[in-house]
């Protein structure tokens, strides 16, 4: 999705538009769903101990906790632009580019938890337990935390995704019209299929040992985090290898044109969230492995580390693809 090939009639800005009174309520919403992550946050820089249980982990290193917490305030800033950047006429002339790529890492840090959490909360209703082992260690949030802090995370990746969707719809909507197997449509180049093949292969390698944990295998995991493993622990062990699969075969979907009769913007929907999700998430926990630890029992192993790198990469990889495949779609337009 880019903007330096000439393109006659393919990212031409709409005309000037009002926004609806669906729109106004959407992005009224997103705005708002900031407020609790961005209010506890601010609070914490503050040096407030809201939430946080005495003896948590997050106490432990005040300044760089600081430092952390003021990034994640500027990230939620950035969903209040992108609401505002969705629902005003001067949004349609914002250059592509400069659009999807902040859309792109929303996307990916909000589908996991727009997922995983409802997931965790039905498994624990099921189970009657709290989706933590017995033997979880130190203490790190308040319970009541994470449902206002995800429960404003769900809201904004609703309203965003859905003001998102109307706007690419308005804008790009002739880029996934039609079926993979049009016979107008032209093959990807053998760089690209090369490229979602070598994603596919790490996406592979990548979901291995998520496969592993999540049924219950603790190798590569310290002694630490075997014993803390809960019923969460293995929901989202499962949502990583199926994310990884999801993006593999929707890419590969795109690039090579099959199956014929798919429509182009299931597999379009579906390779862009997916490969959003583990690159970002991927890129997200290999920062946070390389974070300085004083307590050797908190080290993250060598494999989850890879596991790590490993959703990035091919997060990335696939992505590249996906933007590939759009531009080769503006070309044609």
């Amino acid at each position: 999705m880019t903007e330096t090939a000439p393109l006659p009639r393919a990212d031409r800005p709409a005309p000037p538009h009002r926004p609806t009174a669906a729109r106004r309520a959407l992005r009224a919403l997103a705005i708002l769903a900031c407020v609790p992550y961005v209010s506890l946050k601010v609070a914490w820089v503050a040096g407030s101990e809201i939430g946080i249980p005495a003896g948590s982990v997050l106490l432990e290193h005040p300044r760089l906790m600081a430092v952390a917490n003021s990034v994640t305030v500027l990230a939620d800033v950035l969903v209040v632009v992108l609401a505002l950047l969705l629902t005003q006429a001067w949004g349609r002339r914002f250059p592509a580019w400069l659009l999807a790529l902040p859309m792109w890492a929303a996307t990916g840090l909000l589908t996991p938890i727009m997922t995983g959490y409802p997931t965790q909360l039905v498994v624990a209703a099921l189970t009657g337990g709290d989706g933590q082992a017995d033997a979880a260690g130190e203490p790190f949030l308040d319970p009541w935390v994470f449902g206002v802090v995800y429960g404003g995370f769900i809201l904004q990746g609703l309203a965003l995704g859905t003001l998102f969707t109307w706007y690419a719809r308005d804008r790009w909507g002739h880029l996934w019209s039609g079926r993979l197997g049009d016979p107008a449509a032209r093959a990807a180049g053998p760089g690209v299929r090369a490229a979602a093949l070598a994603g596919s292969v790490t996406a592979l390698v990548a979901a291995a040992p998520h496969l592993l944990w999540a049924a219950g295998a603790t190798t590569g995991l310290s002694a630490r985090r075997i014993s803390e493993r809960g019923a969460d622990f293995f929901v989202l062990e499962a949502q990583w290898t199926g994310f990884l699969a999801v993006a593999a075969v929707a890419t590969l979907a795109l690039v090579l044109r099959r199956p014929a009769r798919l429509r182009v913007r299931t597999a379009l929907a579906l390779a862009w969230t997916a490969s959003a999700a583990v690159g970002c998430w991927g890129a997200y926990m290999s920062l946070v492995a390389l974070l300085p630890e004083t307590d050797p029992t908190k080290h993250v192993p060598g494999l989850v580390q890879l596991s790590y790198a490993g959703d990035m990469i091919t997060g990335f990889l696939l992505a590249a693809c996906v933007a590939a495949f759009l531009r080769r779609r503006s070309a044609e337009a």
